[in-house]
């Protein structure tokens, strides 16, 4: 995959967006539940990218939609600058979500596949009661031309006439038409072609620059996810192990869990045998429906003590920007 470009800064001292014990439980029947999220906090700071990833049944989907309240988590504090989000009435909730935008990771099914281009980018400022067709139009094919779409070839297409590329570079316009502050993305370059995973994260990265956003990037690519964002913050089974800053993720890392996901990045110099292989991955995941007391991890750690199966590791600051939960480093 092509290089992603380079275009980090330090983040401002604002957070743009504050999540403090965020907890989302589903239940299923039986009196059983699912433990999705279990008190996770971080924040994203003003210009910031954040990148989220674990294992797939790890949260970090369910965290972003809880997010958006879609639906709303099960308790738990969110923040989008000052504005606490959880406790807004639904018509003060639909306004403030202007500035919290998601692209998510199927474009094609995101997007109604009965409306064409034009239709879809310029619904929300229509939405919202600009009736300045004109002005709307304009801005939607400028925004268009942003993410790199002719807007004369798509303007009149429906998204089964697109590419999931193309798909895709919709959405983002979509989302920027609303002018927001945070853009959550889902895992959006997955389920695209490697030729053009780079072209959307390049994209990104020019989006943020140039509207001065914040992302928050879930992804399951440990390489994607140190390429794109400043600080990256590891989830397993619904709880935060380590928020590491991206650019020394390699010598900094901490956590027994960050440490094997980062052992899982395709090295050809490697040399890693089958057999190798085989052991490191035959180990039965525990269920978010029962999941492990204490440390979730510690039923995989080779550092686990009784302490680990007695008491949940904190979330604690051991350097300038890093954070661990583990009682063993």
């Amino acid at each position: 995959m092509t290089s992603v470009v380079e275009t980090k800064k330090p983040a401002t001292s604002t957070p743009a967006l504050t999540v403090e014990d965020l907890v989302v439980e589903f239940g299923v029947g039986r009196g059983q539940t699912v433990h999705a999220v279990s008190g996770i906090s971080f924040t994203v700071g003003e210009g910031e990218t954040l990148g989220v990833v674990g294992e797939s049944g790890c949260g970090k989907s369910t965290a972003g939609k809880a997010i958006m309240q879609l639906p709303s988590p099960t308790s738990g504090s969110i923040r989008l600058g000052d504005v606490e989000m959880t406790s807004l009435d639904p018509e003060a909730l639909r306004r403030s979500r202007t500035s919290l935008q998601m692209i998510f990771q199927d474009p094609i099914s995101s997007l109604n596949p009965r409306r064409k281009v034009k239709a879809l980018v310029t619904e929300g400022p229509s939405i919202w009661g600009n009736k300045d067709k004109a002005a709307v139009e304009k801005r939607a094919r400028e925004v268009l031309a942003e993410v790199g779409l002719d807007p004369d070839m798509v303007w009149d297409r429906t998204p089964r006439e697109l590419s999931g590329g193309q798909c895709q570079r919709v959405c983002i316009a979509r989302a920027l038409m609303l002018d927001p502050k945070v853009l959550i993305c889902d895992e959006p370059v997955s389920s695209l072609d490697v030729s053009v995973q780079a072209q959307i994260l390049n994209l990104l990265e020019d989006a943020k620059r140039r509207h001065g956003l914040s992302l928050l990037f879930i992804a399951h690519n440990m390489a994607v996810v140190k390429n794109i964002s400043d600080r990256v913050m590891i989830m397993y089974l619904g709880r935060v192990c380590e928020i590491v800053p991206a650019e020394d993720m390699q010598n900094r890392a901490l956590h027994p869990y960050t440490q094997l996901l980062l052992s899982s990045i395709p090295d050809p110099d490697a040399g890693a045998t089958a057999e190798q292989n085989v052991e490191q991955t035959a180990v039965e995941l525990p269920s978010p429906l029962n999941p492990p007391s204490g440390c979730r991890f510690r039923t995989r750690c080779p550092l686990a003590t009784d302490r680990c199966a007695a008491e949940v590791p904190q979330l604690r600051l051991v350097d300038d920007g890093h954070q661990v939960a583990c009682h063993n480093v």
